[in-house]
């Protein structure tokens, strides 16, 4: 069974003109597509289609590239615009052996539908085909429709590729390391490993008896809240609620035991470290691009 072609489609907020500026333009376009890290226009003859060559950085001084050529432009009376385009490499770990796509441009009275359509063939045989079917061309396929946000929040709201990305990296960075850090809390120092201290900071912030089921429930919903946190990580409540409990927390082992703080790694330090991880989860959550806001079916149920 063949694998479907990609389709992704973005609304933006611009001219027909602008959007194309975006995307012509080799050294302009490798800045917001994800896909490619860099693009340069082959010399061209009169009357031959324009090549170029492309590549992507795999791993630090390591690029899988390829070439590519314009198989035709179309500029239509009614504004709409066309753009096809062939590809091919010849890079021995290159999954992707030759493939075409299009992309267009179609006007609205508020903006533009810039869409994309492409397939490709793939190498090594069977082996290949499960590989992109199943890994390949679905991160290839968000890789695309991320990109084609990011390429709106430049055009629409003037955040360069470079801002999103940095925000996005930081963005997962503190997320994931604060969902970490709770759910390491819950599982190893109050279930896997209980010790002493903990039960103690327990007493000192809740004057409950720390039993040994009362840290379990604890620390299972310390897990619990971990989790909470990578599920619902474009939501604010979840870091919203981890600001406001790290002040009661921090207080109610200070009035408990005063000497915990002068400890190593102790409540302050944690309680700020994830207190900041918050913060910082608030601030960068703000216009990331999405790879689920773009389209990834077509509206007409087919591409034209």
């Amino acid at each position: 069974m063949s694998s479907k072609p990609i389709y992704v489609e973005s609304f933006v907020d611009a001219s027909v003109q602008d959007v194309w500026e975006h995307t012509q333009q080799p050294d302009v376009h490798q800045l917001w597509d994800a896909r490619f890290t860099e693009i340069n226009y082959l010399p061209k003859e009169e009357d031959e289609p324009q090549r170029f060559t492309y590549s992507t950085t795999v791993l630090p001084g390591f690029k899988v590239g390829g070439l590519g050529e314009s198989i035709g432009e179309r500029h239509r009376e009614d504004g709409t615009a066309y753009s096809g385009l062939k590809f091919w490499s010849d890079h021995p770990i290159s999954l992707i052996k030759t493939g075409s796509g299009f992309w267009r441009y179609v006007p609205h009275d508020d903006g533009v539908r810039f869409l994309t359509k492409y397939d490709y063939q793939v190498r090594w045989g069977p082996f290949g085909r499960l590989i992109d079917r199943f890994l390949f061309r679905p991160v290839f396929g968000w890789g695309t429709a991320w990109s084609f946000d990011r390429l709106r929040l430049w055009i629409e709201q003037g955040i360069h590729p470079a801002q999103s990305r940095n925000l996005t990296v930081i963005n997962i960075l503190a997320t994931v390391t604060l969902a970490l850090v709770w759910f390491y809390q819950g599982l190893v120092p109050k279930i896997l490993f209980p010790d002493a201290g903990e039960a103690q900071l327990f007493e000192a912030a809740t004057s409950f008896d720390a039993q040994p089921y009362a840290l379990i429930i604890l620390g299972l919903a310390e897990m619990l809240f971990g989790l909470l946190i990578l599920i619902f990580w474009k939501k604010r409540w979840p870091f919203m609620l981890n600001v406001v409990a790290m002040v009661p927390l921090a207080l109610g082992g200070l009035l408990g035991d005063g000497l915990a703080f002068v400890r190593p790694f102790n409540p302050v330090s944690l309680n700020l470290s994830l207190l900041v991880l918050a913060l910082i989860s608030l601030f960068a959550n703000q216009n990331l691009p999405s790879g689920k806001l773009p389209l990834r079916k077509s509206p007409e149920g087919g591409s034209k």
